[in-house]
């Protein structure tokens, strides 16, 4: 049994890492934590600000769209699903289609409504007041 390595006495203080060792490991893992979760936090909202561009974006194109060819405005969002220029209202920045603020036609010296006596919308805006990473907040952004 002389060759046996449980009695080997230059293995005998080799079972595991130490305190000190598992403390230097845990700390370096914090260091890192902290240097990426701020990091990951900032490009999930340059996503969702992106997403909001493109939802806006589309939803005034669209209305667009069905004014020129209807010859009158939408009167709601949900027309845009009716008429089929959409499948689905997008979720607004808020993660809800709700939220959606709807700018009514007016009439002034440059644009007057489609039919003066059924005004419909003519743009679209966010409804969340949240600040975007830019400063400003959300429902100013227009597209």
């Amino acid at each position: 049994m002389r060759g046996s390595k449980l009695q080997d006495p230059h293995r005998r203080g080799i079972r595991g890492f130490t305190l000190i060792e598992m403390l230097v490991v845990i700390t370096i893992i914090m260091i890192l934590l902290a240097i990426a979760i701020p990091n990951y936090s900032r490009n999930v909202q340059l996503s969702r600000e992106a997403k909001l561009h493109q939802n806006l974006a589309t939803l005034n194109k669209v209305i667009q769209e069905y004014s020129l060819d209807k010859k009158k405005a939408p009167g709601t969002l949900d027309d845009l699903v009716t008429a089929g220029y959409l499948k689905f209202i997008p979720d607004d920045i808020t993660g809800s289609p709700s939220t959606w603020v709807t700018e009514p036609e007016v009439q002034d010296e440059n644009n007057t409504p489609w039919d003066p006596n059924n005004p419909g919308i003519c743009c679209v805006h966010s409804g969340s007041e949240e600040s975007s990473l830019e400063g400003g907040p959300y429902s100013s952004w227009t597209h």
